[in-house]
């Protein structure tokens, strides 16, 4: 047996990006942080919430630098170190970079889990780092009460085509690339109420690398890029509105869901952290009057290892959905824009 006893979901209170702080004290947290104003190399720190950290080497190259790691939002040990590797992986194509290696962060509860289990973990990010062509040069690893897994991921970027949550403009519109429904799969996963068709379609997004990230880095009329993960479409289309200090229009019907993801919402298989996400930013978001709850536990919804949302000018649209979908995002979509004034979203 990989585990003494029980599940490896078993072995953590939360699992995936679900795990999260909630934007609230996060962003309560990073008030308290000291701007690095004294370091004019460093062009993205913690000041516009965005996915990794860029410093600047020369005027060609700059080193993008992130770390994400979680517990459980599988059980299938090999399976969650794909996730975890490919969710952590997104942050360095989210700002328009490429990946040159990744460091493993690696905290595991002795006598709980067997340590074929643990390799077994190891591998899964290691074969998701082979397959976007980096190595895992090291890590490190400690004996603590819940498993957990991720990666310190390092890339490049030219600092003139690095995307962030500020560049959007007004009349840019929005694109998501990848269907939302994770968080709702993996309640029901916990619950053991996730259909095999469900567990498949949640492996093939969460294990889908976002690499088209740097390839729009190059394209003509994208303005900003983020992943769209712990905080849901809302929470994390808020912070491009809020570094852009631009509003946002988002077309209910137009957002894409994963298949089967809409169904469990409405039959209550919401995550905690949906309901910690709209707590936490709700103030700042305009719904639909009568909107069903599960509906908005969908805008809500804690994506690991979600997709991107894509500023980019409405002459240049068009082009670049058909690039994404040519990548193999096959769902991704036009799902609205961003606008002058407040910043904060309306759901139309």
């Amino acid at each position: 047996m990989d585990l003494i006893d029980g599940r490896l979901t078993s072995l953590s209170h939360g699992g995936g990006c679900g795990c999260k702080l909630s934007p609230s004290v996060l962003r309560e947290l990073l008030a308290a942080m000291p701007r690095p104003g004294l370091f004019p190399n460093l062009l993205v720190g913690t000041e516009t919430a965005d996915d990794a950290a860029v410093y600047r080497l020369s005027d060609e190259i700059a080193i993008v630098a992130t770390t994400d790691f979680f517990m459980p939002v599988v059980d299938d040990p090999f399976e969650f170190g794909r996730i975890a590797a490919t969710n952590a992986l997104s942050d360095i194509y989210a700002m328009g970079g490429s990946p040159i290696m990744a460091l493993a962060v690696l905290g595991m509860p002795l006598g709980k889990i067997s340590t074929e289990a643990v390799g077994r973990i190891l591998a899964g990010g290691a074969a998701v780092c082979a397959a976007a062509g980096i190595p895992v040069a090291g890590g490190h690893s400690i004996d603590c009460p819940e498993p957990i897994y991720g990666l310190v991921a390092i890339g490049t970027v030219h600092p003139q085509r690095m995307l962030t949550n500020a560049g959007g403009r007004a009349g840019d519109v929005l694109i998501l690339t990848k269907g939302l429904g994770v968080g709702i799969f993996s309640a029901a996963l916990k619950q053991e109420r996730l259909p095999p068709a469900g567990y498949a379609e949640m492996i093939r997004s969460t294990t889908q690398l976002n690499a088209v990230g740097r390839e729009l880095a190059a394209m003509a009329g994208v303005h900003a890029l983020t992943d769209v993960t712990g905080f849901g479409l809302l929470g994390h289309g808020l912070e491009m509105c809020r570094g852009a200090g631009l509003g946002a229009r988002i077309r209910l019907d137009d957002v894409p869901v994963l298949p089967g993801a809409a169904d469990l919402a409405e039959a209550g298989l919401i995550t905690g952290a949906s309901a910690r996400n709209w707590a936490s930013y709700g103030a700042d978001a305009r719904l639909p009057d009568g909107l069903a709850d599960w509906r908005r536990g969908l805008l809500t919804d804690p994506q690991t290892s979600g997709g991107l949302l894509v500023a980019v000018a409405p002459e240049q649209a068009a082009a670049v959905l058909a690039h994404i979908r040519a990548a193999g995002f096959g769902q991704a979509a036009i799902i609205g824009a961003l606008q002058a004034g407040a910043a904060e979203i309306s759901i139309v």
